[in-house]
């Protein structure tokens, strides 16, 4: 079978975000399945030593524009959190719950999560919104909430990070066809090209 595309990402990640809108049509494009895996990347970041983007003044400065005018692009609405960027273990801990329930469901609601935070600048910390977004889509919200706080899921999300560490991943969004690794919403186009061409 042809290899998936797995694609690994950050809640708080807005290039991510972008990429969240557009990877399912390269997936039906192709025929190939897309892996969604939420990790926490302020894990990567202390391998790295490396500060958020905001925290990066010159870059930050040009990061701003460029969100904007990527979303601008590719019609995805936007708006600038206030509080960015934000720890997101508790909305990756409910993605993983409802993944074990319904695959599809979870994609859905790792959409309407970044849709909360990216379009209505809504803080998704809190366990008590991420239950509502759960609840939006027909989930029990109780539920969730206890999966939030569930050793189970805990350590999923734990696991894929220290995974996605160990296949060198620097960053959200990143992607996977088989071991070939890109990096960022801008390699779509890539990998587009390289499942047209099965690889260079």
């Amino acid at each position: 079978m042809a290899d998936p595309i797995e694609f690994l990402f950050d809640f708080s990640s807005p290039y991510a975000y972008v990429a969240a809108h557009r990877i399912e049509g390269l997936g039906d494009k192709h025929g190939r399945e897309v892996i969604w895996q939420p990790f926490l990347l302020g894990a990567m970041f202390q391998v790295n030593g490396q500060r958020p983007l905001k925290d990066q003044a010159l870059k930050w400065d040009y990061s701003s524009h460029d969100l904007a005018r990527v979303a601008r692009l590719y019609d995805v609405p936007w708006t600038l959190p206030e509080k960015f960027p934000i720890a997101t273990q508790a909305v990756g801990r409910a993605f993983y719950w409802i993944n074990d329930q319904d695959v599809a469901l979870a994609k859905k609601f790792a959409l309407a999560a970044y849709q909360e935070y990216f379009a209505k600048g809504i803080d998704i910390r809190p366990k008590e919104v991420v239950a509502g977004v759960a609840a939006g889509l027909g989930l029990d919200g109780d539920a969730c909430l206890a999966a939030m706080d569930d050793e189970n899921y805990k350590q999923k999300l734990k696991d894929v990070t220290a995974g996605a560490i160990e296949r060198n991943v620097c960053g959200s969004p990143f992607f996977f066809i088989g071991s070939e690794p890109f990096w960022g919403n801008d390699r779509l186009e890539m990998i587009d090209l390289w499942l047209e061409k099965g690889g260079w």
